[in-house]
């Protein structure tokens, strides 16, 4: 990007979507940040109750410090780990507030879609032409839909919206989309609320999130947890001589669960849902594939934390390759997948090269640029914000 790109759309104002829109007022270009919820970082205020396993000093770039400090602001002490309420509140509020940001961030603003003006997707591949065409954005907004248009847009929308069924294979069990209403897809604030998850909680998923709501539905005296787990012999993500303490001490809970640990949690693992069904009772039946045959489990309370999936509707009709496994941009995966080994520190910085999609000027950046893959970290978000921005100078 050799040239200014004119007007700079942002979408998302999490972490890395105001760290892009600092990005581009230091650059001295305009820029409109879309933001669908009622507040910046509305999806980490969705887990604000959560504790992060890595501190302070990895969840704020430097250039959002600069900006805080100018502001007289400070963040707190670097080895500190903020809640998500607190990395909200300290970081993201404040940093909307600034005036660098002022009238630029549009909250209760959805972008529907984003197009080449005038060009359909299979159009003009790989010309001057496409790439001179400005952007077309199809926003609803609290007062009903309109566009916008954009030299330059920077998707970081994030995953954390489109959650995955629980089924096997990836896909809905039979059943479940029928009970959806009784499904819980995101980590509840489970000390918040601990009468609420009285009875037999039926947990499927292994991740982190999983993780951390097994630790906590296992410290409610009221509650029988049944947790499922695909793997046959789950490794709980553990990275050998962890720096962050936090993560393995997630793992070491897990895998005390899993070895019969708690009297009020039962682990089962190579276990598939395979159906879920209402009970007379009001309750959930789940029959359950294991190693050892088919199994029933009656539940109260019904939690899928199986990850999530970016959304590639909202640019369809743009020129993105994506990649078949998962479904983050194709460069970006290829360089996340051959490196690492899983964890999320070691993960490499990706050139601007790499971020490039083959649609110029469409850049997809933070956790929905890495798919399906775990690994991300916000630090990696805002060192794809640098090299974009580097472009720009």
């Amino acid at each position: 990007m050799a040239t200014s790109p004119g007007h700079v759309a942002v979408l998302g104002a999490g972490p890395v979507g105001l760290d892009a829109a600092l990005a581009a007022t230091d650059a001295g270009l305009s820029v409109t940040v879309y933001e669908a919820g009622a507040a910046v970082g509305a999806h980490v205020r969705a887990w604000g109750h959560v504790r992060l396993f890595t501190p302070w000093r990895l969840n704020a770039s430097a250039r959002m410090r600069t900006h805080l400090a100018g502001a007289g602001r400070d963040l707190p002490e670097d080895a500190a780990y903020p809640t998500g309420t607190e990395l909200a509140d300290h970081l993201l509020g404040p940093l909307a507030g600034l005036p660098a940001l002022a009238g630029r961030v549009r909250l209760g603003h959805r972008v529907a879609a984003v197009a080449r003006a005038s060009l359909l997707k299979h159009e003009h591949i790989g010309s001057s032409t496409r790439a001179a065409a400005p952007f077309r954005l199809l926003v609803d907004g609290p007062d009903g839909e309109y566009e916008d248009h954009a030299g330059l847009v920077l998707d970081c929308t994030g995953t954390y919206a489109t959650p995955n069924s629980l089924g096997d294979g990836g896909i809905a069990a039979r059943g479940e989309r029928a009970l959806a209403h009784r499904i819980t897809r995101t980590l509840p604030p489970l000390t918040a609320e601990p009468d609420r998850w009285a009875g037999t909680v039926l947990l499927v998923g292994a991740g982190k999130s999983a993780q951390t709501a097994a630790r906590g539905l296992a410290e409610l005296p009221g509650t029988r947890l049944e947790w499922l787990v695909r793997s046959p012999d789950p490794d709980w993500g553990e990275v050998p001589d962890d720096s962050l303490p936090e993560r393995q001490r997630l793992v070491d809970v897990s895998r005390d669960l899993a070895a019969g640990g708690h009297e009020r949690v039962t682990v089962r693992t190579g276990a598939r849902v395979t159906a879920l069904a209402p009970d007379a009772g009001g309750r959930v039946r789940a029959a359950v594939s294991t190693a050892t045959g088919p199994h029933e489990i009656v539940a109260d309370h019904v939690v899928a934390l199986t990850g999530y999936a970016a959304d590639s509707a909202l640019y369809r009709q743009l020129q993105v390759h994506e990649c078949y496994a998962t479904g983050a941009p194709m460069n970006v995966s290829a360089a996340l997948l051959g490196s690492a080994g899983g964890d999320c520190l070691a993960q490499p910085a990706v050139g601007l090269e790499t971020l490039r999609n083959p649609e110029p000027g469409f850049y997809i950046l933070g956790a929905k640029s890495y798919g399906r893959l775990n690994t991300f970290l916000l630090r990696g978000g805002y060192a794809q914000v640098d090299e974009v921005a580097a472009a720009w100078a």
